[in-house]
């Protein structure tokens, strides 16, 4: 029982639940707004379908979506986020590479140089790591849930890097421009 007002309860949980989806919408409406700044077409802008696509299926309003997409291509006025990328050394001298999404680029270095810093790394200047990173594009498929005729006919078609294969699974690399072709696999 829940004493004399389940109204009481109700509202509790439902003001947790209200709270949690708030910040998930928030977040995906910042991602579909930094998106939208390279296109507001879903079609020719494979960052936004993407956003686009997560937050429908974390059931966002279509008007959000909406709305986020005319703040990123400077139809509505608001907050200006940018995609910020820091390059540092970790502890033991390991290469970090941070993507971040701000609104305030001197309040994220000074943070993420507070963190190196706590933790034993220092950060580093543009380009003192990147050069070891690659982008790239990685599925795993299960061997009896896949067409192999049809993966093997797709991997001739796309620039593939990479197959390997064990008892289980097939491993498929490949550059980042052809993710949306094996991702209807």
């Amino acid at each position: 029982m829940s004493g004399h007002s389940k109204w009481s309860t109700i509202k509790r949980k439902k003001g947790k639940a209200d709270a949690q989806k708030g910040k998930l919408f928030g977040k995906l409406n910042r991602f579909i707004s930094v998106a939208a700044r390279n296109g507001g077409d879903p079609e020719t802008n494979v960052d936004l379908r993407n956003a686009v696509q997560l937050a429908r299926e974390n059931n966002m309003p279509n008007e959000n979506i909406e709305r986020a997409i005319k703040k990123g291509t400077g139809e509505i006025e608001g907050v200006s986020y940018e995609d910020v990328t820091y390059e540092g050394y970790g502890p033991g001298g390991v290469a970090v590479l941070i993507k971040v999404l701000t609104d305030n680029r001197n309040r994220t270095v000074s943070e993420i140089r507070r963190v190196f810093t706590k933790n034993g790394g220092n950060l580093g200047s543009n380009g003192c790591v990147a050069w070891i990173f690659s982008r790239k594009s990685y599925f795993s498929f299960d061997k009896a849930k896949v067409n192999q005729d049809t993966l093997l006919d797709l991997s001739l078609e796309v620039e593939v890097e990479d197959i390997e294969t064990d008892e289980k699974n097939i491993e498929v690399t490949l550059p980042p421009t052809d993710y949306e072709k094996y991702k209807k696999i």
